[in-house]
């Protein structure tokens, strides 16, 4: 894949890193010239020392021929103006993340992909790390609703149930479900059925409609805190 990333701060460092280590053909457009002299020293990837709201700037990094363009800076104006730029070079799929809230209709109105306040975004992480820290790793899916990651450990309600023993318990609804198993000593993923014993050690990924709450994470052994 030919992507375009706009910014080599530290959102885009990273996504450079990811987008190149993968194998991608990147170019990156960077303004200030000790970014782009960093950039263009530890990755493996065209960089230009420009500017990317100019469309001579997006035609020299062939934004006609891209597949993609992500625009990573820290200011929103500039995100706006690099993607309508990309729209009429054609680029099939443009993302840009967006740092003020009340600008996200704006990009939405052009008809571009958005990420939210990305340091709002890691904030939640890192606060959601250090006060459930039975989760592994997760992901908000809307207002409410979660996708995480959690070990089943002794003594879990669930453990030792199969998933439809623990729907007829209750303890599973159709706001809570266990999407995908994994198990020391298999070798890949288990897709659960109905008839699929959960067991201690198992990592599941779950999701809940109503996210991460200690009710959840209880049934999976890890009771919230409780006063003496």
């Amino acid at each position: 894949m030919y992507i375009i990333i706009v910014g080599a701060g530290d959102i885009g460092t990273p996504l450079i890193d990811i987008a190149t280590q993968s194998g991608n053909e990147v170019v990156v457009i960077e303004r200030d010239e000790t970014r782009a002299n960093r950039a263009a020293d530890e990755f493996d990837c065209l960089v230009l020392n420009a500017d990317a709201t100019t469309k001579d700037t997006l035609a020299d990094a062939g934004a006609e021929q891209a597949d993609a363009l992500v625009s990573t800076t820290d200011q929103d104006a500039t995100n706006v103006m690099t993607c309508l730029l990309a729209k009429e070079f054609g680029t099939p799929s443009i993302l840009s993340v967006v740092h003020n809230p009340e600008h996200m209709a704006l990009f939405r109105q052009i008809g571009v992909n958005t990420m939210e306040n990305p340091q709002q975004l890691i904030a939640e992480y890192l606060y959601r790390a250090v006060a459930r820290p039975a989760i592994v790793d997760y992901m908000r899916i809307g207002d409410e609703a979660e996708v995480f990651e959690i070990t089943v450990t002794e003594g879990a309600p669930i453990a030792g149930k199969t998933l439809k023993e623990a729907a007829q318990l209750g303890l599973l609804t159709d706001e809570l479900l266990v999407v995908v198993i994994e198990r020391e000593g298999n070798d890949h993923p288990i897709t659960p059925r109905g008839e699929t014993t959960i067991k201690v050690g198992d990592l599941l990924t779950v999701y809940s409609g109503v996210g991460a709450d200690p009710e959840i994470t209880d049934l999976f052994g890890h009771y919230k805190d409780r006063e003496e």
